[in-house]
């Protein structure tokens, strides 16, 4: 499915909008991460759409050719460490194959599977636009732009509830995908700026009742505020 930032017209790059012209997509679970990208987008006039699994992502890709590939490492499918080494070896390459998550710890693991550079959660717009340009051929940059200060993303509270329902209604099953759960949940709270939650969601990948009871604790609380 496609993006309503598909029907925006092309614009030439420039200091204020380095990255229009450029196509993007990004592939990622949380709708707050992925909000904060679509800002970041709107803002320097990249065109973006979004995929929210593998499955998703493999669609688009058949029928679509983005500039640039932003994949998110913990996917309820599967990881993009997979995604990335298929889109690394594929002629012609993608410009740039980057990778998101919000375990600074990947880095390395990106890096092996052909990732071209890693964007570390939260993401801030300097970083976005500092690394996508880093990574595309000279005659893509536009003259005169600079990097400006790392100011923290807004978090969109709508964006953070629906991914803070989603993880409690996964942990409530029977047959919790607790290794998922974990990792989704510290992506979030990383975003966020939240870092109880991410430090119960981390102990949580433990499986240990305690642990996972803590963590849904931690949701809950977080959900009783409107």
């Amino acid at each position: 499915m496609g993006s309503l930032d598909d029907l925006l017209p092309h614009r030439a790059a420039s200091a204020d909008q380095p990255l229009a012209g450029l196509t993007l997509l990004l592939v990622e679970d949380s709708r707050l991460s992925a909000e904060g990208v679509r800002m970041f987008c709107r803002r320097s006039g990249a065109r973006l759409r979004r995929a929210d699994s593998l499955a998703t992502a493999e669609r688009h890709l058949r029928g679509y050719r983005p500039d640039v590939v932003i994949v998110d490492l913990h996917l309820p499918d599967g990881s993009g460490l997979d995604l990335i080494a298929q889109l690394s070896q594929s002629r012609p390459r993608i410009d740039a194959i980057l990778a998101l998550s919000g375990d600074p710890d990947t880095a390395l693991l990106a890096r092996a599977a052909g990732a071209d550079a890693f964007l570390a959660k939260p993401l801030t717009l300097a970083a976005f636009q500092d690394t996508l340009l880093s990574r595309l051929p000279s005659d893509r940059r536009p003259q005169g732009w600079r990097a400006g200060p790392p100011v923290p993303p807004v978090v969109d509270p709508t964006a953070l509830r629906e991914d803070l329902e989603h993880a409690a209604t996964l942990l409530a099953q029977a047959d919790a995908p607790l290794e998922y759960v974990s990792g989704f949940v510290k992506g979030v709270a990383r975003t966020a700026g939240d870092r109880a939650l991410a430090q119960d969601a981390a102990a949580a990948a433990s499986g240990t009742a305690p642990d996972v009871e803590r963590l849904t604790r931690s949701l809950g609380r977080r959900l009783s505020h409107p």
